[in-house]
């Protein structure tokens, strides 16, 4: 309320989200100010729809650099780590407007595992003397800032996996997967649930239009 954000908190262990709207919700036109709801998603698409389509593939790539690092990192300093960054996004007269995101990993299940998420939309102010960095990764405990590669996505998924995922897109079972690739069944299987895991993603229709997203392939 205080920063008229868009709030989005994601259960990633339900699969959905809690979505508070602020101010910026009518800037946008997608929702009344102060209004909320809940989304049997992790993946907002109505607020997706908005971002430029250039912005959302980096998004989406610099929060999956944010999640694998995280992951390296002891579940006590994790929600030390939060992500700053700026997009563009259409308004209600479809015009694009600068907006700022934030995104961070709250809280952590007891297994260590990523569990609840939280991102925030707002408007972007233009000021000759501050700037929104375009993606950095910073340590709000230290001050010290990691700079995403946005435009290297070579590293999320390997070689293999991508030619699995390609060929899942192009409607291949397992077992066709695994003639075409002289590799076994298991082996196929363990690629799609790296894949999903990697792309945090649940399926892999889901996979697949990230990948595109992304040109993974």
């Amino acid at each position: 309320k205080i920063e008229n954000s868009i709030a989005v908190l994601s259960d990633l262990k339900s699969d959905k989200s809690y979505i508070y709207n602020g101010g910026f919700a009518e800037i946008l036109g997608i929702a009344e100010k102060n209004s909320s709801k809940i989304i049997d998603s992790i993946w907002e698409e109505y607020i997706f729809s908005r971002i430029h389509p250039d912005d959302l593939a980096k998004k989406h790539l610099l929060e999956l650099q944010f999640f694998h690092l995280l992951k390296t990192i002891p579940v006590d300093k994790r929600s030390d780590y939060q992500i700053v960054s700026k997009m563009q996004m259409k308004d209600q007269s479809d015009k694009y407007i600068p907006t700022q995101h934030r995104m961070f990993y709250v809280s952590s299940c007891p297994s260590g595992n990523l569990w609840l998420a939280l991102c925030l939309y707002n408007y972007s102010y233009e000021h000759p003397d501050y700037e929104v960095s375009n993606g950095t990764i910073i340590n709000s405990a230290t001050g010290n800032t990691i700079e995403a590669d946005r435009n290297n996505c070579d590293n999320i998924l390997s070689s293999r996996e991508k030619e699995v995922l390609l060929l899942i897109e192009k409607g291949r079972m397992s077992k066709d997967i695994a003639t075409a690739l002289s590799i076994s069944i298991n082996t196929v299987n363990r690629h799609r649930q790296n894949i999903l895991e990697k792309l945090r993603v649940k399926n892999s229709l889901e996979a697949c239009r990230v990948a595109k997203l992304m040109k993974l392939f």
